[in-house]
């Protein structure tokens, strides 16, 4: 039996249509128009292209940005100040900091400077340290987009058993805890996990996010499990590729064409195994920049919508040597 494939792009759009509303309210209620500062350093193309990619979601939401592209030699004091600025400046809602850094910026030191209020990737300890304790903050975008798969797709979280494979800051740890916040019983495996094959077969709901290509094999998968496969590895080794897609002629054709193919942490042929199955490319990916947005509009209500904040300025005075888009109305948020 073939796996429910949880359609990522689906529910990015069921969710940029919600917040253009919220933008739009947002504006013409409060005069306030949320704006999201990019700071991308250097010319790493990866980089730029995601960075593109959250710039254009803005645009398409009718968000303000900015794009600040300090150069690769950049120091930390350099980054300080830019993100002390941008701290200070009240139009901007979110920052929004590309990793990677060159190597010789203190990226923790970096990061942990980003105000938290504006901290839309969800990285500052304030605002880890608030999702440990289940208060309202910003939450890291790609465990909150993970969340968001399984709710509309009415996947049962209270009392599942559910297995967390990887246990980083950015997703594994705040993955961990909002599956522990909705009632799920939480099990999180690494490296030194043992019998981890044998961890994961017990798990309702499976989140692989080791950044390894097919590395949690279709018998680990549970029948009728949930999983949610955050990887997304690029593969260019025929012989990889061969042994990854064997069962699928189509994908390994494309790749012949093509020379590359992006390949989940979970092995293709899981599609048979599990009840659900978020596809890679099309699953977790768009929802990481859809929650980008949803905290870039969830910080401009936090920060500015009472009374006491000055109001925007109209977009003829909001001139800076950053990108920009144009004033949010109802008729061009449609």
């Amino acid at each position: 039996m073939t796996a429910r494939v949880l359609d990522g792009l689906k529910i990015r759009d069921e969710i940029f249509a919600e917040l253009r509303r919220q933008a739009v309210d947002l504006y013409l209620q409060q005069h306030v128009r949320a704006g999201l500062a990019a700071v991308l350093v250097g010319d790493d193309p990866a980089s730029q292209l995601y960075v593109k990619s959250k710039i254009e979601a803005c645009h398409h939401l009718g968000l303000a940005s900015w794009m600040h592209t300090p150069s690769a030699s950049s120091t930390t004091d350099d980054l300080l100040k830019l993100v002390d600025d941008l701290n200070r400046d009240y139009r901007v809602d979110g920052i929004l900091i590309q990793l990677p850094l060159p190597k010789q910026v203190d990226t923790k030191r970096v990061l942990e400077a980003v105000d938290p209020a504006k901290d839309v990737d969800g990285f500052h300890p304030i605002n880890l340290g608030k999702l440990v304790s289940n208060r309202p903050g910003l939450v890291a975008c790609t465990p909150a987009g993970c969340m968001e798969i399984l709710r509309r797709n009415q996947i049962p979280i209270e009392g599942a058993n559910a297995v967390v494979l990887g246990r980083s800051d950015i997703v594994g740890k705040p993955m961990a805890l909002l599956l522990m916040h909705a009632n799920a019983t939480v099990t999180i495996c690494h490296s030194k996990t043992r019998d981890l094959p044998d961890v994961v077969r017990r798990a309702d709901i499976v989140v692989a996010a080791m950044g390894k290509a097919g590395y949690v094999a279709a018998d680990w998968i549970k029948p009728g499990a949930a999983v949610i496969d955050v990887g997304t590895n690029k593969v260019t080794d025929p012989a990889e590729a061969t042994a990854l897609l064997k069962n699928f002629p189509r994908r390994l054709e494309k790749f012949h064409a093509k020379g590359s193919v992006l390949i989940g942490d979970v092995h293709p042929d899981a599609i048979n195994a599990a009840g659900a199955l978020t596809p890679v490319p099309g699953g977790v990916g768009p929802m990481t920049i859809t929650m980008l947005m949803s905290n870039t509009i969830k910080a401009a209500k936090l920060r500015r919508g009472d009374s006491t904040a000055p109001p925007s300025p109209s977009p003829d005075t909001q001139k800076d040597t950053a990108q920009q888009n144009t004033t949010p109305s109802a008729a061009g948020a449609r």
